[in-house]
């Protein structure tokens, strides 16, 4: 429902866009008078140096951010200080179909188990949602401040946010019938998470990308790199996230 909603805003968003440009009787497309501005983000997240077991799939891992921002001018520059408040809805979607779960006998310790050793001898999606409450703080530069539906503008900044909710979600055939299953739980995942954001574009379309500085799992807490007793090594890999955003007025 989340991701409907979602994308009935980027719609909505682009249909904005697109009768704002056939207005030709304006020389200049002046702003309303709404204080702030929504951004919807699409993107797509990545692992770095993560497990082998935690294998992701392009399409299937991606993000949906929804934010309010609020742009305030620093003195009469081309910068100004952006900062915002909204939700990051983020999945990630095993290529290799394993799911993330809690290790037989050490209730502690998260694993990745393959499809048959789940009991699942016809998976069809094996997906880790991870979605958070989020603060993003920019410094923007834009050529036209008066004018941002005609700026080119670029920001550097950061994100702080808190996991409000995490579930692995599990697509599966069985005696014919298809059939899905949610597994709400925490998975040693950082309830808080933070990191650091850019992004340049024209008017109210850009590119971002966001890198997240803290590890996805908590320390000490994550997936393994070797599976060998004693000698397994906790491995504490980052994400990052490239896509475009859309902001209205």
């Amino acid at each position: 429902m989340t991701y409907k909603l979602a994308a009935f805003l980027l719609l909505s968003t682009l249909s904005s866009a697109v009768f704002g440009q056939t207005e030709t009787s304006k020389k200049v497309s002046r702003r309303p008078d709404i204080p702030g501005t929504f951004a919807l983000e699409f993107g797509f997240n990545q692992d770095l140096s993560g497990p082998k077991e935690f294998d992701l799939g392009f399409w299937g891992s991606r993000s949906v951010n929804l934010y309010y921002q609020y742009d305030i001018r620093i003195l009469k520059s081309s910068f100004s200080f952006v900062p915002g408040i909204g939700l990051s809805l983020e999945r990630y979607k095993f290529s290799n179909e394993n799911t993330l779960a809690y290790a037989d006998g050490d209730p502690g310790s998260i694993v990745m188990v393959p499809p048959a050793d789940a009991g699942f001898d016809d998976m069809k999606k094996s997906q880790l949602i991870t979605n958070y409450v989020e603060v993003p703080l920019e410094i923007r530069y834009s050529t036209k401040p008066e004018d941002p539906a005609r700026s080119f503008k670029v920001s550097v900044g950061g994100r702080i946010g808190y996991l409000y909710d995490s579930f692995t979600k599990l697509k599966y055939k069985e005696d014919g019938e298809v059939k899905k299953l949610k597994n709400k739980e925490d998975f040693n995942l950082n309830k808080i998470r933070y990191g650091l954001t850019g992004r340049i574009g024209l008017g109210n379309f850009s590119l971002f990308c966001y890198y997240n500085l803290s590890p996805l799992f908590e320390d000490g807490k994550g997936l393994s790199d070797i599976i060998s007793g004693e000698n397994s090594v906790k491995n504490n890999f980052n994400t990052l996230t490239i896509g475009i955003s859309l902001a209205s007025f």
